[in-house]
């Protein structure tokens, strides 16, 4: 007879991972921060119309409870005792847009999710509401104006749901992302659930100041939002409330992060200068810039990164993004049919070795930060006779690269510090070629951690470590245990400038292809980085299916 199986010594702390496609509940052993078990629920997404992107916040809050039995069940299987789960912490798909009846508990509408286009037409109205000279949006939130962001989703809702309208006038109606739903409705509801939301989320809706770090009455204003609607906004690692109901009855949500900030503190980029990469549909890449709010002059974002800790300070960070990342993989294998799977492009590019002087510039709906230039189309250039699929699909590989290689010099420009190493995660980074190109297009290191689930991770910890739970410790020399994978250049950098010089020169012959905007362009670009946004969402609804739960 096999010998029972050693229970599991030390707290544990359980994270739930509320991404776009799907929700994950894993438990982590607090002292080793090993992964013992996790459960995973795909979720449904609706597109009542053409560039709508809905979710039912009933069937999310469903998912979350389904992964903590199931999760549960799995950890007794492993006779590890459940009681050992001393904390929870949450991260979620940020801006998703839910509003609901406090006193029923019942959705008001489907939740409007991060990258819905329905507002496009909110976002010109406000936007000429703007003075010229003194863009007081982006000075307080960071942010530009945009389809991007919860504030004008919610003021859609305002202005078209009559459900939501009667609600408000009745002082029914509650706000917020989906963070604030799930720690409503887990905390007790209709029966005492507490309305709030952490720092990292709140800064993404357009409705906080980051410099005062409250919800702004000017902003409040600006979109016509009634304050009263608004969560608590708290630090991200403090007990929220105990859990009502489930398997983890009791149990206190103590950490609460947007998914990118969970992911920079799971990859444990503490120190101001230290960076992440997060390559799902697109990249995220966040630069933790400390105490400092600096502004990008080259198309970044200011956001919130952390504030672990009622009493502990806050700490802020630049964010980049690159629009097409996996989606361009997506793209050689619905559109082209050069591979069945997306993990066949590894194999193509190492047959290859070399994109024997193809270029690819998958600027499929224009071009992004630093170029903002709608009138770019993609193009894959360079080719010969000798050219084939495996050349095109090491190009497309080198194309992700050289994207995040714009991002990081922009990044290095408004830090005044360059990064002497990317900190990267994401489903993306299981390909080993993709991570090598990155090491050398960058000619700095590429560090992957060996415990891929960063996003929780972060969650957990930020969880554990709340004033009250106490599991977790967050000091350095705590940290520095986590086991990773180093990637180091192995070109000398003249070549790697040489081949980036030749991407730049690939990018401007991608530009002026379309000469007669497509309906609503100069609209849509004409408050850059407001383009960005839209277009990207458009990208990204085509790739949301392919990618898993790393972004967004």
């Amino acid at each position: 007879m096999a010998a029972p199986k050693k229970p599991v010594v030390g707290p544990l702390v359980g994270s739930v991972v509320q991404g776009t496609s799907s929700t994950r509940f894993l438990v982590f052993n607090s002292k080793t921060s090993e992964l013992l078990s996790h459960h995973q629920v795909e979720l449904t997404q609706e597109f009542p119309r053409e560039g709508w992107v809905e979710q039912d916040p009933k069937e999310i809050l469903q998912s979350v409870y389904e992964c903590m039995a199931r999760t549960c069940e799995k950890l007794r299987d492993l006779n590890v005792d459940t009681s050992s789960i001393k904390a929870v912490g949450v991260s979620n798909q940020r801006e998703t847009t839910v509003i609901w009846d406090r006193l029923t508990g019942e959705p008001l509408y489907n939740a409007v999710v991060w990258l819905d286009l329905r507002t496009q037409a909110t976002v010109e109205a406000l936007s000429k509401k703007i003075p010229g000279n003194n863009n007081f949006v982006k000075s307080k939130t960071g942010l530009p104006l945009s389809t991007y962001f919860s504030a004008v989703k919610l003021r859609w809702m305002l202005d078209n749901v009559v459900h939501v309208q009667k609600a408000v006038e009745e002082g029914r109606a509650l706000f917020g992302t989906v963070d604030s739903w799930l720690i409503w409705s887990m905390t007790g509801g209709v029966n005492g659930g507490v309305h709030c939301t952490d720092v990292t989320n709140a800064s993404r809706t357009m409705l906080f100041n980051i410099h005062s770090l409250e919800w702004d009455q000017e902003l409040c204003d600006f979109f016509e939002v009634p304050m009263t609607i608004l969560p608590n906004v708290w630090s991200s690692s403090e007990i929220y409330g105990l859990i009502r109901g489930g398997v983890l009855e009791g149990v206190p949500i103590s950490g609460c992060l947007g998914d990118q900030s969970a992911a920079l503190v799971g990859q444990m980029c503490l120190q101001e200068g230290q960076a992440k990469n997060t390559y799902g549909t697109g990249c995220f890449l966040l630069c933790n810039t400390g105490r400092k709010r600096v502004f990008s002059e080259h198309g970044l974002l200011t956001t919130v990164a952390y504030k672990l800790g009622k009493d502990k300070p806050v700490c802020y960070a630049l964010e980049g993004s690159v629009a097409i990342a996996g989606a361009v993989v997506r793209w050689l294998k619905d559109n082209l049919g050069i591979i069945e799977t997306a993990e066949e492009i590894e194999k193509l590019a190492k047959q290859a070795g070399t994109s024997y002087g193809c270029y690819f510039v998958p600027a499929f709906s224009g071009l992004y930060a630093p170029y903002w230039e709608p009138s770019a189309r993609g193009i894959i250039c360079g080719l010969t006779q000798f050219t084939n699929k495996c050349h095109i699909a090491f190009a497309a590989l080198e194309a992700v690269c050289f994207q995040t290689r714009e991002i990081v010099e922009a990044m290095n420009r408004d830090c005044g510090t360059p990064l002497s190493h990317l900190q990267v995660d994401g489903g993306m980074t299981n390909n080993r070629i993709l991570m090598q190109l990155q090491a050398d297009i960058l000619h700095v290191p590429v560090v992957k951690p060996c415990m891929p689930e960063t996003t929780a991770l972060g969650a957990a910890m930020a969880a554990g470590a709340a004033e009250g739970v106490g599991v977790w410790s967050l000091e350095p020399e705590s940290l520095s245990g986590a086991r990773v994978e180093r990637f180091e250049p192995q070109i000398q950098a003249s070549e790697s400038e040489n081949r980036y010089a030749t991407w730049k020169k690939a990018v401007r012959k991608s530009m002026g292809w379309v000469t007669t905007p497509v309906s609503g362009d100069s609209t849509i670009f004409s408050s850059l980085p407001l383009g960005f946004f839209i277009v990207s969402s458009m990208v990204m609804l085509i790739g949301a299916r392919y990618i898993s739960d790393i972004s967004e």
